[in-house]
C-alpha cells in the first residue's frame, strides 16, 4: 500500500482556475510573499469529444451504466465533470461518492457519501424498510421511516440495509450516482453497487470511474451481465497524442498553437497524461515563461524539467514559495495519509487549531492540496509522496506516534489508521495488539481482504510469542479462505506450525494450510500430509475431523481405490450428520456429495437431498451457499445438468444475499461452465472473459473457464486461440491430477486436432491421457472424451484399440451413476464403424447417442452425432435419409453460433445437394464501412499468416470465398496488402488515445 491518498485526477472548480491573459501570461492574482493564489488548468476539454458524447448520450436514457477506466491522471474525473455540465443534462441530479485508499472497515461509506447530498426535501413516500439506513444517514432523518428492530443476523441485516439504499434512490427521481476510484472500493461498497445493478431502478443511472492499472478482476467485471434494460456505456481513456498534447498546452497558455516539436516533446515527457501536461505548465506559469504571442518556446527551459519524473521537484518546489510556517503542516497532511480535518493536522504539526486555517489556504491555492469536503489533503499521491519521503527519518517517526495518539482518542477509534501509524512509528508491540483488533473489526464486517493484508504483514515483521503468533495465523488462516484469490502464505504458517503450540491450534492451522495449498495449485503433496496430520489432530472434534477427511479426497487427489475413497467420505458424512452447527453441517455434507457424485456414486443424490431438506432450498449462510455451489459444480462435470441447475441457482441467489464476492464469482463460472454444457452460449463468451479477469489470481479456479473459453474458441472457429488454451489447461490439469476438467480439455484438442488433418498427434494426445489414467478406475467426466478418442484411434488406424478402450469404458461403466456414459459410449462407438468403413452400423448407434445426448439436455453433442449419423447414410448411399439429421444439427450449430461446425455441416449438405434450413431472416446486419464478423475472422487468420487455403479449411469456406472477404476488407481499410491490414488492426485495438464500448445487457 502506498502512503497517501491519490487523488490524482480530480481537478478544483472552475473558479479556481489561472485566468489567462490575451498575452497569453498567466495571471496568478499574487498574495503576500508571491502566492500564486490559483493555478493552471486548461480552460478548454482536449482530446476527448468522442468520451463525452458517449457519457452523454448514455445518462440521458436511464437505467444506464457508465465506466469509466484509466490510469492515474488520465482526467477521468474532469471527463464526468465535463458530461454533468453537457445541456442535454441540464437539470438532473447528480450524487457523488468516492473511494479512498486507506481504507477503514466502514461499509457502504461512498454510496453513503454520495446518498449524503440528496436534499432533505422533496423526497417520494419511501417504505419502512429505508428505516434501516437511519444510523448510517442521520442528515436524512427528517425524512427516513422509523428505524425496524434489529436482526441477528448480519448479512439479513445488511440486504436490508442494501433495501433500503435502494428504496431511497428511487424516490429520489432521475439521479446519476457517481462513485469514483472504484479501485479502492470495500467489498460492501461493491456488493451493493452489483446488488443495485442486478434490478435496477428505472429512474437512476451509474458513473463508475476507477485506474486500470490497480483494478482487482472482481471490480472490473461488476458492470457485466446485467439485466436487458440496462444499457452499460465503457469508456476507457488513453493518453493524449502529440497533437492533442499541444491543443492542451495551448489552450493553458492562451495560444492559437504549440510548435509541433515541442507537441512531441511534452507528449514524451508527460506520457501524454493531462495531469502531468498541466503540472509542466503550471511550473512553467510560475516562473513567467510561458511566451507571449509571436514570441518562440523555451525550449532550453522545457529541456530542463524531467516530467513526469520530475514532478517530486516541482512539488518541492511548490513548497519552498510558501512560507516556512506552512511546511510541518504539509508534513502532518502527508503523515496521515488521507484527508484529515483542520484540527487534527493542527495537532500533528503542534500548531493552535486558529491559526492554521490561512496557510493551508495557501498552500491549496498553490494546488498542493484541496479542501475535501472539509478535510484536507494532497491533491494527489506523487506530491504527498514527494513531501513525505523529504521528511527526515526521525521526524517523520515522531509524527506518526502523534497521529496514533491523536486517532485514539477518537470515538471510535479508526484501528487501521492507527495500526498503520504506530507501525510508521516503530512501536512494533503496539502495532501488533493495533493491526489484531483492525483486522477482528474488518472480520466482523466482512472485509476479508483487508484482514488477511494486515494480519499478514504482521507476521511478516515481527516475531510474536508463540501464543500470539498461533492466535494470529489462525485468523489470517481462516481470513485467507475466504478471499477470491490464491494466496502464498505457506512460508509464514509452516513458520508458526514449527512453534510449540497446542494441539487443537496445530492442527486447525494444519488443516486450513493445506486448503490455501489446494487452493493455489501447488504443494498438493504437501498438502495431503498436512490434512493427514491434521486429522490425527482431531480426535475430539468431529467437525474439523470430517472436514479434514472429505479435504482429503478433493477432486486433485490420488486415488488409489475407488471403494476406499468412497469409504471416507461416507464416513466424513456420517460425522457431519452429526454436527450440531446447522451451518457446518451443510457444507460438509455438501462437499462429500460433491466427491461422491465426481466419483460416481449413487449416493450423492441421498445427501443432496439431505442438503436441500435441511436448508429448504434456500441457502441463506456462507457454508450453505458453498454447499449448493460444490453440488452443482460437481453435477455438471458429471453430467446431472438437470439436477445442477437448481443447485447453482439457489446457490447465486445465496452469494448475492450475503454479498459474498468469492462465492459469487466461483457459482457464476459453474453456471458458465453449465451454460456451455446444454448449449445455451448466448452473451456466454463475454461472461467467460470477465470471469478469468477476475480468475486471474485463482489458479485451482481459472482453468475451468480456460476449458470453456478453448472450447467457444473451437466452434467460433478461432482454432489457433482454441489449441492455446485447450494445451495449457490439459497440461495444467494433467500435472495437477484434475481429472474434472481435463476430459473435456483433451476431447476437444484431440477433436481439434483430427479435424486439422493432424492424425498422429491427435492419436499421441490420446494415448497419452489413457496412459496417464488407472485402467480400472473411472470417472463421469471422462465420458465426455470418449468420442474423440475412439474417433482419433479409429482414424489413425488403430480400430482394435479404439474398440477396446470403448469397451472397457462400457464395462466399467456399468457400476456408476454416470448419465453421460450410455450418450457417449454409443457416440464413440458409431464413430469407430464410420471410421471402419461400416457406415450401416453407424447409424443407429450415432441417432441412439443423439437422442440420449438430448435427454440430458447436451445440444452440442447431440448435433455433432446427428451430423456424423447424416455423415454414415451419406456413405451408405441413402443422402436423402441423413438430410434430416443434417438439417436439425446445422439448426442448433446456427441457434447457438457455433461458426465452425455450422460451416462445416453446411458444406456437406451442399457438397451433396441436400437442403440447407434458411438462416434467420430477421436481419442480416449491415456493416457498412465496418468489418463484419466473418470480415473481422478472416483478416485475423490472414495477419496471423495463414493462407486462404488454410483459412478456407478452418473456417469450412472455399478458398474462393475467402478471398472475397479479404478484398472486401482490403477496401473497407482503404489498404492492399495483408501487412497494411494488421498494422489498421494493431492501431484499432491500440485506440489511437481512447478506445469506446457500448455492450448492452
Amino acid at each position: 500500500m502506498t502512503l497517501v491518498e491519490e487523488r490524482l485526477d480530480r481537478p478544483e472548480p472552475r473558479e479556481a482556475a489561472v485566468r489567462v491573459t490575451r498575452a497569453g501570461r498567466c495571471a496568478t492574482g499574487a498574495g503576500a510573499g508571491g502566492i500564486r493564489t490559483g493555478r493552471v488548468v486548461s480552460p478548454r476539454f482536449v482530446g476527448r469529444a468522442a468520451e463525452v458524447a458517449a457519457v452523454v448520450a448514455a445518462l440521458a436514457r436511464p437505467p444506464a451504466v457508465v465506466v469509466v477506466e484509466g490510469e492515474s491522471g488520465i482526467g477521468k474525473t474532469r471527463l464526468v465533470t465535463e458530461a454533468r455540465g453537457h445541456p442535454d443534462l441540464a437539470g438532473r441530479r447528480f450524487l457523488l461518492g468516492a473511494c479512498r485508499q486507506i481504507r477503514e472497515p466502514f461499509p457502504l461509506g461512498p454510496v453513503l457519501e454520495a446518498v449524503r447530498g440528496l436534499p432533505s426535501t422533496g423526497l417520494s413516500r419511501l417504505s419502512p424498510v429505508a428505516g434501516a439506513l437511519r444510523p448510517l444517514l442521520p442528515e436524512l432523518a427528517d425524512v427516513l421511516p422509523p428505524a425496524p428492530e434489529p436482526l441477528d443476523d448480519r448479512a439479513a441485516e445488511r440486504h436490508r440495509q442494501f433495501r433500503g439504499l435502494r428504496d431511497l434512490l428511487a424516490a429520489a427521481g432521475p439521479v446519476t450516482v457517481v462513485l469514483e476510484d472504484l479501485h479502492w472500493s470495500d467489498d460492501h461498497t461493491l456488493n451493493f453497487v452489483r446488488y443495485a445493478l442486478a434490478d435496477p431502478v428505472g429512474t437512476v443511472s451509474w458513473v463508475l470511474t476507477f485506474r486500470s492499472e490497480e483494478i482487482p478482476p472482481d471490480v472490473r467485471g461488476v458492470a457485466t451481465r446485467l439485466p436487458a434494460a440496462v444499457s452499460v456505456t465503457h469508456v476507457e481513456l488513453r493518453p493524449l497524442t502529440a497533437p492533442e498534447t499541444g491543443e492542451l498546452a495551448a489552450a493553458i497558455a492562451g495560444l492559437p498553437r504549440v510548435p509541433s516539436d515541442v507537441e512531441v516533446y511534452l507528449q514524451e515527457r508527460t506520457g501524454g497524461l493531462p495531469f502531468a501536461i498541466e503540472e509542466v505548465m503550471s511550473l512553467l506559469c510560475e516562473r513567467g515563461a510561458l511566451p507571449r504571442r509571436g514570441q518562440g518556446w523555451p525550449r532550453r527551459m522545457l529541456a530542463t524539467l524531467s516530467v513526469p519524473g520530475g514532478v517530486r521537484d516541482h512539488v518541492l518546489g511548490r513548497v519552498a514559495l510558501l512560507p516556512d510556517r506552512v511546511r510541518p503542516l504539509l508534513d502532518a497532511v502527508a503523515v496521515l495519509a488521507r484527508p484529515a480535518p483542520e484540527p487534527v493536522v493542527a495537532a500533528l504539526a503542534e500548531r493552535p487549531a486558529g491559526e492554521v486555517a490561512t496557510d493551508l489556504s495557501a498552500a491549496i491555492a498553490v494546488g498542493l492540496l484541496v479542501d475535501d469536503g472539509g478535510a484536507v489533503g494532497f491533491r494527489h499521491t506523487l506530491a504527498a509522496q514527494a513531501v513525505y519521503e523529504a521528511i527526515p527519518g526521525p521526524r517523520r517517526r515522531q509524527l506518526h506516534a502523534r497521529a496514533a495518539e491523536a486517532l485514539a482518542t477518537c470515538a471510535p477509534p479508526p484501528l487501521g489508521q492507527i495500526a498503520h501509524h504506530l507501525r510508521r512509528a516503530g512501536r512494533v508491540r503496539e502495532w501488533v495488539e493495533a493491526a489484531e483488533r483492525a483486522a477482528d473489526r474488518a472480520i466482523e464486517l466482512g472485509d476479508h481482504d483487508e484482514a488477511v493484508r494486515t494480519l499478514e504483514e504482521v507476521l511478516r515483521h515481527t516475531s510474536p510469542e508463540p501464543e500470539v503468533a498461533g492466535r494470529i495465523a489462525l485468523k489470517l488462516a481462516r481470513a485467507a479462505g475466504e478471499v477470491l484469490r490464491a494466496l502464498d502464505l505457506n512460508d509464514l504458517l509452516t513458520k508458526v506450525l514449527e512453534l510449540d503450540l497446542p494441539q487443537a491450534v496445530r492442527g486447525e492451522l494444519q488443516l486450513r494450510l493445506g486448503m490455501l495449498l489446494h487452493r493455489s495449485g501447488t504443494g498438493s503433496q504437501r498438502a495431503r500430509r498436512l490434512l493427514h496430520e491434521a486429522v490425527r489432530n482431531f480426535r475430539d472434534r468431529d467437525d474439523l475431523r470430517a472436514w479434514a477427511m472429505v479435504a482429503l479426497e478433493m477432486p486433485n487427489a490420488p486415488r488409489p481405490s475407488l471403494a476406499a475413497r468412497r469409504q471416507r467420505l461416507h464416513q466424513a458424512s456420517e460425522l457431519a450428520g452429526r454436527i450440531r452447527d446447522p451451518d457446518f453441517s451443510v457444507y460438509l455434507l455438501g462437499k462429500s456429495g460433491a466427491m461422491l457424485a465426481l466419483s460416481g456414486d449413487p449416493a450423492w443424490r441421498k445427501l443432496m437431498t439431505a442438503v436441500r431438506d435441511r436448508t429448504a432450498d434456500r441457502p441463506r449462510m456462507r457454508g450453505q451457499v458453498n454447499a449448493y455451489y460444490s453440488l452443482g459444480d460437481a453435477a455438471c462435470y458429471a453430467g446431472h445438468h438437470h439436477d445442477a441447475a437448481p443447485l447453482l441457482s439457489a446457490a447465486l441467489t445465496g452469494a448475492l444475499e450475503l454479498g459474498n464476492a468469492r462465492l459469487e464469482t466461483l457459482v457464476r463460472s459453474a453456471l458458465a461452465l453449465l451454460d456451455y454444457c446444454r448449449g445455451r452460449w448466448y452473451g456466454l463468451d463475454a461472461a467467460v472473459a470477465a470471469l478469468l479477469d477476475q480468475l486471474a489470481e485463482v489458479p485451482r479456479m481459472a482453468p475451468e473457464m480456460e476449458v470453456v473459453a478453448g472450447a467457444l474458441a473451437l466452434a467460433r472457429g478461432r482454432l489457433d486461440e482454441a489449441a492455446e488454451r485447450l494445451a495449457v489447461v490439459a497440461d495444467r490439469a494433467t500435472d495437477a491430477g484434475e481429472s474434472e476438467m481435463l476430459p473435456m480439455a483433451v476431447g476437444a484438442l484431440v477433436r481439434l486436432k483430427v479435424a486439422r488433418g493432424e492424425v498422429p498427434a491427435a492419436v499421441a494426445d490420446a494415448e497419452e491421457y489413457l496412459a496417464q489414467r488407472p485402467a480400472d478406475l473411472l470417472w463421469p467426466a471422462e465420458f465426455r472424451a470418449l468420442p474423440w478418442l475412439a474417433e482419433a484411434l479409429a482414424a489413425g488406424g488403430c480400430a482394435a484399440r479404439a474398440w477396446a478402450v470403448v469397451g472397457g469404458f462400457a464395462e466399467l461403466a456399468s457400476g456408476l451413476d454416470a448419465p453421460l456414459a450410455p450418450a457417449a459410449v454409443a457416440h464413440a462407438r458409431g464413430l469407430v464403424r464410420l471410421a471402419t468403413g461400416d457406415p450401416g452400423g453407424a447409424v443407429p448407434l450415432l441417432t441412439d447417442a443423439a437422442q440420449r445426448y438430448e435427454s440430458i439436455g447436451c445440444r452440442y453433442e447431440a448435433a455433432q452425432a446427428r451430423e456424423k449419423a447424416a455423415d454414415a447414410l451419406v456413405s451408405a448411399g441413402r443422402p436423402e435419409a441423413g438430410a434430416g439429421h443434417l438439417r436439425a444439427a446445422i439448426t442448433v450449430y446456427r441457434d447457438i453460433d457455433a461458426t465452425w461446425d455450422a460451416g462445416r455441416a453446411t458444406r456437406t449438405a451442399r457438397r451433396y445437394r441436400l437442403p440447407v434450413p434458411r438462416a434467420h431472416r430477421g436481419g442480416r446486419p449491415g456493416y457498412g464501412a465496418a468489418l463484419s464478423p466473418r470480415e473481422r475472422q478472416v483478416a485475423e487468420l490472414a495477419v496471423a499468416g495463414r493462407t486462404n487455403r488454410e483459412i478456407a479449411r478452418d473456417l469450412y469456406l472455399s478458398p474462393e470465398t475467402v478471398k472475397k472477404h479479404l478484398q472486401s476488407t482490403m477496401r473497407k481499410l482503404g489498404v492492399s496488402t495483408r501487412l497494411a491490414i494488421a498494422e489498421r488492426l494493431a492501431a484499432e485495438a491500440d485506440g489511437h488515445g481512447r478506445e469506446i464500448s457500448t455492450p448492452v445487457g
